[in-house]
C-alpha cells in the first residue's frame, strides 16, 4: 500500500509535463497530414507545426525531470523545478558517450551503444523523484551566516549537483546491463513468430513508463538484430525484389498497435472521463478529449498513458496485454500496415498503397473491437477497485491530489468558496500563514505545523466550528473540526498560495457567529438510535484512550474497543460518508442523522493503509452488521502505537447524549454498544 500510494504521488506529478504533450501531438498530427510524403521537406507551414510538436515530444525526458520534481516538491516552487533541471543536466552529461570515453579513459567508438541512448524518460523520471526527495529534505536547511546565501531553496541544486555525480556513476555500471539485456531479450522472442509479436507488443508498452521501450524497439523495428521491421516496410517493393521483405510477415511488428492507439486508448479515456466526479468531468474531458484524438489521429499515446499508468499501475498492465493481443491477432491474420511515425490514422492512410501492406482494412474492424473492450474494461476495473484515475479524487479548491488546479473566485455563496473563506479564518485563528508551516488532516482533525504554538486562538477556533484545539508540543497543533478536515486542509493550502494572512485579532471570535446548535430547553428526550459494536473485542472507556482529542470528547462522544478479530462492521445502517484514504477510519451517517466515527487504532494514519482492506466504497448504503474493513491484526498490533478504537459520535451536540450499554467484551454486528437520546 505504501508503495502503490507513492506511485500515485508519482502519477499526479506527472499529469504537469503531460498536460504538455496533447499540444505537441496536435501540431505534430496537423503537420504530417499537410506533408504526409516529406515530413516538412516540402512544405515550410508543415515543417513548422512539425518542428513546434517535436520541441516538445523530443525533450520529453527533461520536461518530466522537470516536471516530477516541481509536482512532488512540497510547496510547489519554482526552486523544486531548477532541481529538476539540474540534476538531469548533470546526469545526463556525465552519462554522454564523450563524458563516459574522458572519464573512463577509452576510445569513444568504444563506449557500450546504451549511453547513446541515455537521455530518455526513466532518467528524467529518476530525476525529478530524487530531486523533489532532496527539496523537500533541505529547502528549510539555514547554513551558516557567511554561507547564508546559499540557505534553504538555494542550496537544493548544488546539493542535487553532487548527488547526481554519485548517481551517474553508478549509471555507468547499471545502465549498459539493463540496455543490453532488453536486446538480448528481443533477439531470442524474434524467432516465436506471431506468438513473439505479441510479446515484444506487452513488453514494449511495460517500458514506456521508463523509457526502456526504445532499447526494445531497436531490436525489432531496425538493424540490431537483422529483423529491420520498420525500414523494410517502408522500402516497399525494393525490399520484396532485395528479399530484405516478406509479404504478410514484414510489418508484423507494427500492424497490431493501429488497433490500440486508433479505437482501443480512446475507449480507455471514454471510460475514465465517465468515472470521474461530476464536478471534474469539465477538466478530465478536455484532457481526454485532446489525448484521445491526438493517440487516434497521430498515434501519440503519452498523454492517455502518463494520465494513468502511475495513479493505477493495473490498468497499465491491462493495458499492455491487450496490446499484446491485438498485436498476436493482427500478426496471425497477416492483417499488415506499417507506420514511419507512429500507429495513428496519419500512417494508416499512408501505409495503404504499400504492396507489403495486406488486409490493413481489417485493423479498423479489429480496432472497434478493442474500443469497446478497452471501455469496458477500464470503466468496469475502475468502479470496482475505485482506482485514482483522473478526475476520481475529491476536488477542492487548491487540492492538486488529482492533477488539476482549481481557481479560487470571489465568494458567490458556492460551497466551495464558502470553505475557502472559513479556511483563511481558521488560518488566521493559528496565527496567521507567518505562523503555519504545515498542513495534513486526518478524517476528523486538522494537523498542523506551526512556529509557535502558543499563538493559536482556541476561542476562535471554537467559534468556527471546532470540537478542540489541541497542542501536542510547541511546534504541533490538532484542531478537530469533524469529518470535513481533509476538504478544509486542502481549502488551507489554497488560501497560503494566494498571498499572506494575517494572524486574527484578540477580539475577532466575537465577531464569529456561533455555527454549533443550541439545545432546545425541555424538549423530551428519547432513545433515537441504538448502535452496535463495529468490532469484536474488548472494551475501553474513552478517557482511557491514548490520544488526548478523543479522551477528551473532542472529538465525539462515545466509547473505545481493542479488536480481537479482523473484520469491522458498520454500526448502524446509513451511508459511509467517508472512508479515509489510508483505510483505517470511516465516517458514517447513520439513517437518523447521527454521524458515527469508526478510527481503528491510533495514529494509524502513519501506516499509510498497510494493514487495512476496504469491502465497501465511499458513498455506499449498508445495513448494520455488514462488512466495512478488514484488518490484518498481526502486521497492526506489531507496528501500530496502539490498537485501541473509539467509536464516536461527532455531532452529538445534536442529541441531549448518549449511554453506554456495553462492557466487557463485545461482539461485530451484535453486541449493542451505546443508545443515542434526542433532543
Amino acid at each position: 500500500m505504501k508503495m502503490l500510494s507513492y506511485l500515485q504521488k508519482i502519477g499526479r506529478a506527472l499529469m504537469v509535463p503531460v498536460a504538455t504533450l496533447p499540444a505537441a501531438a496536435i501540431l505534430m498530427g496537423v503537420g504530417y497530414w499537410i506533408d504526409p510524403t516529406g515530413w516538412g521537406s516540402s512544405n515550410a507551414l508543415a515543417a513548422l507545426f512539425i518542428k513546434s510538436g517535436s520541441a516538445i515530444i523530443d525533450n520529453m525526458s527533461v520536461l518530466f525531470a522537470i516536471g516530477v520534481a516541481y509536482g512532488m516538491s512540497k510547496d510547489k516552487d519554482g526552486a523544486a523545478a531548477l532541481t529538476g533541471f539540474v540534476g538531469f543536466l548533470v546526469l545526463t552529461t556525465l552519462c554522454s558517450p564523450a563524458a563516459v570515453a574522458m572519464i573512463q579513459k577509452i576510445p569513444v567508438d568504444q563506449v557500450p551503444a546504451a549511453f547513446g541512448k541515455i537521455n530518455n524518460q526513466f532518467v528524467g523520471i529518476l530525476t525529478g523523484i530524487i530531486s523533489a526527495e532532496l527539496y523537500n529534505r533541505f529547502s528549510k536547511v539555514e547554513l551558516p551566516k557567511a554561507l547564508s546565501f546559499f540557505s534553504g531553496r538555494r542550496l537544493v541544486p548544488i546539493l542535487t549537483s553532487f548527488v547526481m555525480i554519485v548517481i551517474a556513476f553508478v549509471m555507468m555500471y547499471v545502465w549498459p546491463v539493463i540496455f543490453n539485456g532488453l536486446v538480448s531479450f528481443g533477439e531470442y522472442i524474434q524467432q516465436m513468430g506471431s506468438v513473439g509479436a505479441g510479446i515484444y507488443a506487452f513488453f514494449n508498452r511495460l517500458l514506456i513508463p521508463v523509457g526502456l521501450h526504445h532499447a526494445l524497439n531497436s531490436v525489432f523495428w531496425f538493424d540490431v538484430a537483422g529483423i529491420n521491421d520498420i525500414p523494410n516496410f517502408l522500402g516497399g517493393q525494393e525490399s520484396i525484389n532485395a528479399g530484405k521483405a516478406v509479404v504478410g510477415i514484414t510489418g508484423r511488428y507494427q500492424a497490431g498497435f493501429f488497433p490500440v492507439m486508433m479505437f482501443g486508448l480512446p475507449g480507455a479515456a471514454l471510460a475514465i472521463y465517465q468515472c470521474a466526479r461530476p464536478e471534474n468531468r469539465a477538466k478530465v474531458g478536455s484532457i481526454m478529449l485532446a489525448a484521445a484524438f491526438a493517440s487516434f489521429f497521430t498515434g501519440i499515446t503519452e498523454p492517455l498513458e502518463f494520465s494513468f499508468m502511475f495513479v493505477a499501475p493495473v490498468l497499465y498492465f491491462i493495458h499492455a496485454l491487450l496490446t499484446g493481443l491485438s498485436v498476436f491477432i493482427a500478426a496471425s491474420m497477416h492483417w499488415i500496415a506499417g507506420f514511419g511515425f507512429s500507429a495513428g490514422l496519419v500512417d494508416l492512410v499512408l501505409s495503404t498503397r504499400n504492396p507489403l501492406a495486406t488486409h490493413w482494412y481489417m485493423l479498423i474492424p479489429q480496432g472497434i473491437v478493442f474500443f469497446v473492450i478497452y471501455y469496458v474494461v477500464f470503466r468496469f476495473t475502475i468502479t470496482k477497485f475505485n482506482l485514482m484515475t483522473p478526475g476520481r479524487e475529491l476536488a477542492v479548491a487548491g487540492d492538486e491530489t488529482d492533477g488539476y488546479d482549481v481557481d479560487v473566485q470571489p465568494s458567490n455563496g458556492n460551497k466551495e468558496d464558502e470553505t475557502v473563506q472559513l479556511a483563511r479564518r481558521y488560518i488566521g485563528s493559528i496565527g496567521g500563514s507567518e505562523n503555519l508551516t504545515g498542513i495534513d488532516a486526518c478524517i476528523t482533525r486538522l494537523r498542523l505545523n506551526v512556529k509557535d504554538s502558543a499563538l493559536v486562538n482556541d476561542a476562535l477556533a471554537k467559534r468556527l466550528g471546532a470540537s478542540g484545539v489541541i497542542r501536542l508540543n510547541k511546534q504541533s497543533v490538532q484542531i478537530i473540526v469533524g469529518t470535513r478536515a481533509e476538504i478544509i486542509a486542502g481549502a488551507m493550502r489554497t488560501a497560503m498560495t494566494a498571498g499572506p494572512i494575517p494572524a486574527a485579532s484578540s477580539n475577532a471570535a466575537a465577531a464569529v457567529p456561533d455555527a454549533k446548535p443550541q439545545a432546545v430547553p425541555n424538549s423530551p428526550k428519547t432513545v433515537l438510535e441504538t448502535l452496535v459494536s463495529p468490532v469484536t473485542g474488548d472494551v475501553v472507556d474513552l478517557a482511557a484512550v491514548p490520544d488526548e482529542a478523543f479522551a477528551s470528547k473532542a472529538v465525539g462522544d462515545g466509547l473505545a474497543i481493542r479488536p480481537t478479530d479482523k473484520t469491522v462492521v458498520s454500526p448502524a445502517s446509513g451511508t459511509v460518508v467517508k472512508i479515509f484514504n489510508t483505510n483505517h477510519a470511516f465516517c458514517l451517517e447513520t439513517d437518523s442523522g447521527a454521524e458515527v466515527v469508526v478510527h481503528m487504532g491510533i495514529d494509524t494514519v502513519a501506516l499509510n493503509g498497510q494493514g487495512f482492506t476496504r469491502l465497501v466504497e465511499e458513498g455506499a448504503v449498508v445495513t448494520a452488521g455488514q462488512p466495512i474493513l478488514e484488518l490484518d491484526l498481526e502486521y497492526l498490533n506489531a507496528n501500530a502505537r496502539s490498537m485501541i478504537s473509539p467509536v464516536v459520535v461527532s455531532n452529538i451536540e445534536d442529541y441531549s447524549g448518549l449511554t453506554i450499554l456495553a462492557s466487557g467484551s463485545v461482539v461485530a454486528g451484535q453486541t449493542q454498544l451505546f443508545e443515542i437520546q434526542s433532543k
